[in-house]
């Protein structure tokens, strides 16, 4: 029989106070359950399932596409993913450098004398650490920021010396393709790889430039060749590479609006793209071959269409050093004074003559050889850039450069007018890349520091007044300054041996000649006579500066009698008018 058993107060006290036992694991989970269960209930905001679903689902759909697409394909959409690469690496190197010329100009130099020795070596350090980024970044980013910075090359008399040095080596640098890539292509465009279609290919390039880089090989028939083979995702990357320029160019005018050159590279790139296509530069490599047949001095090497494509360029192999390697041109005993005339002759006859210009001479694409007579040749190289000026262009330009050389003021502004330009002195100063002052002809062919200094002030503090001319131009224009600018660039560095105005004017003289005499329907129809007709606007160019420079020293030589005899005093500062 059961019995309740009495508990003294305290153990009952004692067992009042204990807590109570801990519930077991599965009660606690069984309640996590329901809570779980209770929570669900209440549905998930909108825009939270779309973010989880994009999340998720882009990434995957794009794997899938990715690993289902052909090889084309998957290229294209690895470009489309390195695009934003090459845009934020360029956007980083432009602020970098933007930054890093303000600290350097506000903040180091703050208050120190712009001639002093520690403003030099700042600027200097400064000027150093843009160049090597804006290379660097060229060749990471490859194509056309390559062949932006090789046009840069040609500003040596406006950029600083550490910009020209370290951006000399994108004229015939870049990064090299796997020989994987090149077999790919020629796949792609012949059915084969490359070591099928030449008896011997070197997959080892010897120049890799902007858009493609040059293999040596050797035909069946035992030819020599250089075969230019592009790089196979440069005509996919072509159209985002140009719409990332244009959106930084438009970046920098938000920032700078009187640095725009945006309209520039919108105007050019139907003739950028063309340098796309190899069988375009092969038919332009001809008829430059056709146009300057009767300089014998120039070379340019016969292409071999069986072996070319749209992407490949099989020609003969050309041995040559660069135009402006001045010690091998000494080594071979070559003169530079040679060199500079030919050279110059050569382009003044496609830009006065001809209308067909080589719009990219640099001296990556000028080689220099010893020929049979032991004098220079000159090899051209890289017909894929090229540009065609109007004769009526072509005709106000050489009496233009005519005029500037006689400093005829009247004319000068006549025939810069034709070209669109209303600013004419502006333009001359542009096109002729030195001072020039009415009534003075120049006292060297060579630029002196105060004419450099003078152009560079001009540059900066005119920058807009320059836009506003080169808007004005005909579009064909632009590459023709290239071509004019690359070509000075050259002459100074072999040391201006030649008088490069004055060349390039009697040239001017001459196409001007010819191209009146081909439009006349009278007694000029005739070859001889259009020939007497060239030879007396020569001479009549030749007698008039001669005559405006015997007068200048003549008149300086009377003052001076003058004053020795104590008829006249001295007057301040008409020597030197006279003498320049």
């Amino acid at each position: 029989m059961w019995r309740p058993s009495w508990l003294c107060g305290f153990h009952s006290a004692l067992l009042l106070s204990r807590t109570k036992p801990r519930p077991p694991p599965t009660a606690s989970f069984g309640r996590n359950i329901r809570v779980s269960h209770a929570s669900s209930g209440r549905p998930k905001p909108l825009w939270k399932k779309v973010m989880s679903a994009t999340v998720v689902g882009v990434p995957l759909l794009l794997g899938v596409r990715y690993l289902m697409a052909e090889a084309r394909e998957k290229r294209r959409m690895r470009l489309m993913v390195e695009g934003v690469g090459r845009f934020s690496r360029s956007l980083s190197i432009g602020l970098q450098i933007s930054v890093d010329y303000w600290w350097c100009t506000n903040v180091l130099l703050r208050g120190v004398d712009e001639n002093s020795p520690r403003y030099v070596e700042v600027m200097s350090a400064c000027h150093q650490r843009a160049a090597d980024a804006l290379v660097a970044g060229a060749i990471s980013n490859g194509g056309l920021y390559i062949k932006l910075g090789q046009g840069l090359c040609s500003f040596n008399h406006l950029l600083p010396p550490e910009y020209i040095r370290t951006l000399h080596v994108l004229e015939d640098k870049a990064l090299t393709r796997s020989f994987r890539e090149v077999d790919e292509l020629f796949l792609e465009d012949f059915h084969a790889p490359a070591h099928e279609i030449f008896q011997e290919f070197d997959y080892q390039p010897i120049a890799a430039a902007s858009l493609a880089q040059v293999h040596r090989a050797k035909l069946h028939d035992g030819t020599d060749v250089a075969v230019k083979v592009q790089y196979i995702d440069l005509r996919d990357r072509f159209d985002g590479d140009i719409y990332t320029l244009e959106l930084l160019l438009r970046l920098v005018e938000l920032m700078h609006p009187s640095f725009g050159f945006s309209w520039v590279l919108q105007d050019l790139k139907g003739t950028l793209a063309q340098e796309l296509d190899f069988e375009n530069e092969g038919h332009n490599a001809e008829r430059c071959a056709r146009d300057l047949g009767h300089c014998h001095y120039v070379v340019v090497p016969r292409v071999h269409w069986d072996k070319t494509s749209k992407r490949v360029l099989t020609a003969d192999f050309c041995e040559g050093f660069k135009v402006n390697d001045v010690e091998a041109i000494k080594a071979q005993g070559l003169a530079l004074q040679d060199i500079a005339q030919k050279l110059i002759q050569a382009f003044a006859e496609q830009i006065f003559y001809t209308g067909f210009i080589h719009s990219d001479p640099h001296p990556g694409n000028v080689l220099v050889r010893k020929g049979p007579d032991g004098k220079a040749e000159l090899v051209l190289l890289d017909h894929g850039l090229y540009q065609f000026l109007d004769e009526k262009d072509r005709s106000a330009l050489c009496q233009l450069w005519r005029a500037i050389i006689l400093r005829d003021d009247a004319s000068m502004k006549l025939h810069a007018a034709a070209l669109g330009v209303q600013d004419y002195f502006l333009f001359c100063e542009v096109l002729m890349q030195r001072p020039v002052r009415l009534g003075q002809l120049w006292r060297s062919h060579l630029l002196s520091r105060e004419e450099a200094a003078y152009m560079q002030d001009m540059a900066r503090e005119h920058f807009e007044d320059i836009m506003s001319v080169l808007k004005a131009l005909p579009r064909p224009m632009l590459l023709v300054l290239r071509n004019i600018n690359t070509v000075r660039a050259i002459n100074a560095s072999l040391g201006a041996p030649v008088d490069r105005y004055f060349l390039m004017a009697k040239s001017a003289v001459k196409g001007w000649s010819r191209l009146g005499g081909g439009t006349y329907q009278g007694i000029y129809r005739f070859s001889l006579l259009r020939q007497i007709k060239v030879v007396w606007e020569l001479l009549k160019f030749e007698v008039a500066l001669r005559l405006e420079i015997v007068l200048m020293r003549v008149t300086a030589l009377v003052v001076r009698t003058l004053v020795h005899l104590g008829l006249v005093t001295e007057p301040e500062g008409l020597y030197e008018y006279l003498e320049t």
